[in-house]
């Protein structure tokens, strides 16, 4: 990791308590993945994740977001105490499909105080334009296809595995600093239990359509099924603002992450004339099984994390893609293909005792897919901003 001088452009002078450092060692990281935990202590809507798990998908040999990308990380400290932290990155492969200069930040965290956020985000943007990029847009920890956008509502929500948490004033201190929104992305809430089936006519329709065929994931053809459906969803969003194709590297790593959480009825693809053209993976809510343990599986975590993920069962999942190839995109065997996979979802996740399902995110302006997801009786209940900056 580059190194940066500690404090930031007229912080020092003001407040020559407040420092940046880089983060260098296995120290830092984990003082930087570990800050989240003391500032949002006590809020039912935050879990704090895994710290081995935080390490892994941080480390810059690890992580292959970093074959195509570029980064730093940073801690705000005041004596001996972290007081906030933040990233900076810079993703070859987003430049290369828009060529708009743009480096994007993540992971902003911080004790409420705008002294802080201005010095954590005055240093990113540093970083940033001395690489040449022009505009700041976050935050993404550390792409669009993980973690993105800034908790602006359903701060009360339930918590949700790969889904971020901040506090209200976080947005306000981003304002402060010259940021303006750039797009909202949204959460729905899925009641598997208690909602109906809609568009019976088209679906049965479907159905009755020799050539469509609707099957789970073979579980002995993982890979397989789980690179279809990652080319699926790289087609499908090809066309979605700020969208970033997964690589083969992102491929296998996603394969390797996910396979223990991966369950065959939480996994559904759509096939027309034998060619998978739609899919949906929901995936049990890790966060409902870690919760309570602060991010730690030593010395009795792991006994609970087993005990809440084989024995007592888990309420609540998250769709984390879902996609329908361009080609049947606003036609209506592509709306009941859709239709049809989340249906499937809802019967097979109420039967293996899930409760609540989120489907997130969802642009606010993808009205064709929010119109689908309306009419199934999902509710918004979460929205997440990204924001935006100009580097002068």
């Amino acid at each position: 990791m580059s190194q940066v001088p500690a404090g930031a452009p007229g912080v020092a002078a003001t407040d020559p308590t407040l420092r940046i450092e880089p983060v260098a060692g296995k120290r830092d990281l984990d003082e930087f993945i570990c800050l989240p935990n003391r500032l949002y202590r006590g809020h039912t809507s935050y879990v704090a994740p895994l710290v081995l798990e935080r390490r892994d998908a941080l480390s810059m040999t690890k992580n292959p977001f970093f074959q195509h990308a570029k980064g730093q990380y940073w801690l705000a400290r005041r004596g001996n105490r972290v007081v906030g932290r933040i990233s900076a990155q810079i993703d070859d492969l987003y430049l290369a499909q828009y060529n708009d200069a743009t480096g994007h930040f993540g992971f902003l965290d911080a004790e409420d105080d705008p002294k802080i956020f201005q010095a954590l985000t005055a240093t990113a943007e540093d970083w940033l334009k001395s690489r040449g990029m022009a505009r700041v847009r976050g935050p993404f920890n550390l792409s669009i296809n993980e973690e993105s956008g800034l908790l602006i509502d359903g701060y009360d929500s339930l918590a949700m595995m790969m889904m971020g948490f901040t506090l209200p004033y976080a947005a306000e201190r981003l304002a402060e600093q010259g940021y303006t929104k750039a797009k909202d992305l949204v959460a729905y809430d899925y009641d598997v239990v208690r909602a109906t089936p809609v568009g019976r006519d088209l679906l049965d329709r479907v159905k009755r359509d020799r050539r469509v065929k609707l099957r789970t994931m073979d579980p002995a053809r993982y890979h397989d099924d789980l690179a279809v459906v990652i080319d699926i969803f790289n087609d499908a969003w090809s066309e979605n603002w700020g969208f970033v194709p997964f690589t083969e590297a992102e491929i296998e790593h996603a394969a390797k992450s996910m396979r223990p959480l991966i369950k065959r009825e939480m996994v559904w693809i759509a096939e027309i004339d034998g060619e998978p053209v739609s899919m949906i993976v929901c995936l049990p809510n890790l966060y409902e099984a870690i919760a309570g343990l602060n991010g730690a599986l030593l010395p009795f975590g792991w006994l609970k994390l087993l005990w809440r993920l084989k024995v007592r069962g888990l309420k609540t999942g998250r769709v984390v893609m879902m996609g329908l190839r361009r080609a049947y995109h606003g036609s209506p065997i592509g709306a009941a293909l859709v239709l049809m996979m989340i249906e499937a979802l809802r019967t097979s996740t109420s039967r293996l005792g899930f409760e609540r399902v989120e489907l997130s995110w969802i642009l606010e302006d993808n009205q064709r897919m929010r119109g689908i997801i309306d009419s199934i009786q999902a509710r918004v209940y979460k929205t997440y901003r990204i924001y935006e900056k100009a580097l002068t």
